[in-house]
């Protein structure tokens, strides 16, 4: 049987590739193939196929040893491999439970992330409405600062007549007293002619009246005075309320503001965070993944498998790097046929709100409309958004100075005016016959939903509520449900 064996082992030598010495692997043909001759082959794949004890008279003690070495080898190496194998099962495994867990966490940062959201919303509109209080308590300052100058103007006239009636009143007094007392019964015995001595008690008369006249002016003059100065002091009195009371909601308002950018900065880092954790995690568990993919292929192929994979991965690899050139060579054409976007770097179009407005059924308004505030263009109707090719704008940024009025383009009815995902602060205006337009990442709405505004009326204010880093308006026009570009119903830009 053994004889048999190592015959039958001897004369496939010859035939067999290097590749097909099954079951051995590759590593074990380049390091013995050389030194065992073919009749030591046959009492390897003998002993390993299981026959009893082979005669030691077909081979010498060398060819012997060289065969027992090899099958300690093969012993020794096939539980290395196998250890190796289990050490990178276990850390896929760990690597496997870290990505659950962070999916896990990311799933709850969502729900973090939904949460701060409504926070936003409402952190954002409470800016807002502070927004307008602040302005409408300036509005109030302004009138009580006229009312005291008003005031303050009445009560200089009224000084001014006290003084001449103190001046009118003394010098009659003068005349009185130089006459000295008793004056009616003076006049009365000194005249000798009756018609005189009646024209003179009839002009005594109207100097009398005239005297309590002046006395009840001047009287009626103080009393006014002292009302007009305790108008005044609650006046004062108010006006410093009212400014206390501005003091406080600005402060507010700074408070509002200062949690609004770490809310927005916890969102970002947060997200930023787990997201780079994750994809750490997922490329670890990729790599793994490779490794153990490499040991059970290792363990598992035979040297011709192995071989074929190599050079499946080789013409892989040279088909990838001729895809890639072609793809390169297929961006450098583009770049070069392609028409070139304008760069980034040029200012955008000045547009302005001035103008006319126009008055007439609003799908007769196209190229008539002002603007709804004075700016720069940041984006254009159908540009790109970002890097993203996909996406385009359907409508214009309009880059202004946070806090500058936003006027309606053409008279119509509030429909929606409130905070908005994506949009902030929004006020969307309804011209009939299927027209609307949207103004977008406000800082306050002036306006609230079913009220009635004109053309050219201002409805809001600039600023960069939904999650904008500088102060902007979103303009759009919809036309049955449809966007339509903005600069085609708006005066030309400059």
């Amino acid at each position: 049987m053994l004889a048999k064996a190592v015959c039958q082992s001897t004369s496939m030598l010859n035939d067999i590739p290097l590749s097909r010495a099954s079951p051995l692997p590759h590593w074990f043909w380049v390091f013995f193939r050389p030194v065992i001759t073919q009749s030591e082959m046959g009492i390897f794949f003998a002993a390993l196929a299981g026959h009893t004890r082979p005669s030691l008279s077909l081979v010498s003690h060398a060819s012997m040893l060289r065969v027992l070495i090899a099958l300690a080898l093969t012993c020794l190496l096939q539980p290395a491999f196998a250890d190796e194998r289990a050490q990178t099962q276990q850390q896929l495994d760990a690597t496997r439970q870290d990505i659950a867990e962070l999916k896990k966490l990311l799933g709850k940062l969502q729900e973090e992330k939904s949460g701060v959201q409504k926070d936003l919303k409402g952190t954002e509109t409470e800016m807002g409405k502070l927004e307008k209080q602040v302005d409408a308590l300036q509005k109030e300052l302004k009138k009580s600062e006229s009312e005291l100058q008003r005031l303050d103007g009445e009560k200089k006239k009224l000084q001014s007549a006290r003084i001449e009636q103190q001046r009118l009143i003394a010098i009659q007094a003068r005349a009185a007293y130089q006459n000295g007392r008793q004056e009616y019964l003076k006049l009365l015995l000194n005249q000798q002619n009756p018609e005189k001595f009646a024209r003179t008690l009839t002009y005594y008369d109207y100097l009398s009246q005239a005297r309590l006249e002046q006395l009840k002016n001047f009287n009626e003059t103080l009393r006014q005075l002292a009302n007009v100065e305790k108008d005044i002091s609650m006046q004062q009195a108010q006006l410093l309320v009212q400014k206390s009371s501005l003091d406080s909601q600005r402060d507010e308002l700074d408070k509002v503001r200062q949690e609004r950018q770490k809310v927005l900065a916890k969102l970002n880092d947060d997200v930023k965070a787990r997201d780079q954790k994750l994809a750490t995690r997922e490329q670890d568990q990729a790599d793994l993944s490779k490794v153990l993919k490499t040991i059970e292929e290792t363990l598992a192929r035979q040297a011709r498998e192995a071989e074929e994979a190599r050079q499946k991965a080789l013409i892989a690899q040279q088909e990838a790097e001729k895809k890639r050139l072609r793809e390169a060579q297929a961006q450098a054409d583009a770049t070069t046929d392609a028409p070139r976007k304008p760069a980034k770097s040029t200012p955008g179009a000045l547009v302005s709100s001035s103008g006319e407005t126009f008055g007439g059924a609003f799908a007769s308004a196209r190229g008539k409309l002002p603007w709804p505030v004075d700016g720069r263009l940041l984006a254009r109707f159908g540009e790109s958004r970002g890097d993203d090719a996909r996406t385009k704008w359907d409508g214009v940024m309009i880059s202004a100075s946070a806090g500058s009025q936003v006027h309606a383009v053409h008279g119509g009815r509030v429909v929606f005016a409130d905070w908005l995902r994506g949009a902030g602060l929004l006020v969307i205006l309804d011209h009939g016959n299927g027209f609307l337009s949207l103004y977008g990442h406000n800082q306050t709405l002036l306006k609230s939903a079913g009220d009635v505004v004109k053309a050219g009326e201002s409805i809001s204010t600039v600023g960069n509520s939904g999650g904008q880093d500088t102060p902007a308006l979103y303009f759009a026009i919809r036309q049955q449900g449809h966007p339509s570009d903005p600069a085609q119903w708006c005066h030309a830009q400059g």
